[in-house]
């Protein structure tokens, strides 16, 4: 076996159209495979180490689009104090881009109602203030006053979202929450928090906000990662480009 059997092989793949993403983990699997063999002296050197693996390139994150964020945050009448919480959840995550940990991790004592801010604490333990609405402001007022205190159970916590029982709200019963949400408002695809967090920077990038100011929000170390949501902006108009455009 030499490393043009190697070419070979994956000329073929390419020619039956599998992925970029797919060649480069069996590359990998080859080259950990051949090392193997070198190390037990079956074969004397490893063919795939003369391969570059193939540019996967960086997928986009997937975003809600306008409509399914209105539909998603569109309060039922019934309000209990579970909805309460869900939807100041749903809400909080929207309006500022922040991640799931940082959201289930809020001390209520980071909560500024009066100047529609959070003081959230990121990746690095690094704190940083992140603005919010007047909407979500609402939502969140009305959770504070109508839905926490009846979830304590006359208990005291620091936390800002509780569970049913009383207890700090964690990410995994969130996603549980969101995608129960989302099914209900018509929306037929999983959702995850995440998503929700791709939304708010590429809805506010596509209405002109300043690059660095989004950063800011999202907390990112790196404006390169940032940067990521304008490709997501690009690739719709580029899509609406094609299908409406008479030369497109």
């Amino acid at each position: 076996m030499t490393s043009e059997h190697l070419r070979g092989f994956f000329r073929h793949c390419h020619r039956q159209k599998i992925s970029a993403r797919s060649n480069a983990r069996r590359l990998a699997a080859l080259k950990a495979f051949f090392a193997y063999l070198v190390r037990e002296k079956v074969v004397s050197a490893n063919p795939a180490m003369d391969i570059d693996s193939p540019k996967t390139g960086r997928s986009l994150p997937k975003a809600l689009n306008i409509e399914e964020v209105d539909r998603l945050l569109t309060l039922p009448p019934l309000k209990t104090p579970l909805l309460l919480r869900d939807y100041a959840m749903l809400y909080l995550l929207y309006a500022t881009g922040m991640r799931v940990s940082e959201l289930v991790g809020l001390p209520i004592s980071s909560c500024n109602l009066t100047s529609l801010h959070l003081r959230v604490r990121g990746k690095g333990d690094k704190e940083r203030i992140v603005p919010f609405g007047e909407i979500a402001g609402r939502r969140l007022q009305d959770y504070l006053e109508l839905g926490r205190p009846t979830l304590l159970k006359k208990r005291a916590s620091p936390a800002l979202f509780l569970s049913n029982r009383g207890t700090p709200m964690t990410r995994a019963r969130f996603w549980q929450i969101i995608n129960n949400l989302a099914a209900q408002a018509g929306i037929h695809k999983r959702i995850s928090p995440h998503m929700l967090r791709h939304s708010f920077a590429t809805h506010l990038l596509a209405g002109g906000a300043d690059l660095r100011a989004v950063q800011m929000m999202l907390g990112h170390a790196d404006i390169a990662t940032t940067q990521i949501y304008t490709k997501v902006d690009t690739s719709r108009l580029k899509s609406t480009h094609q299908r409406f455009h008479p030369r497109g």
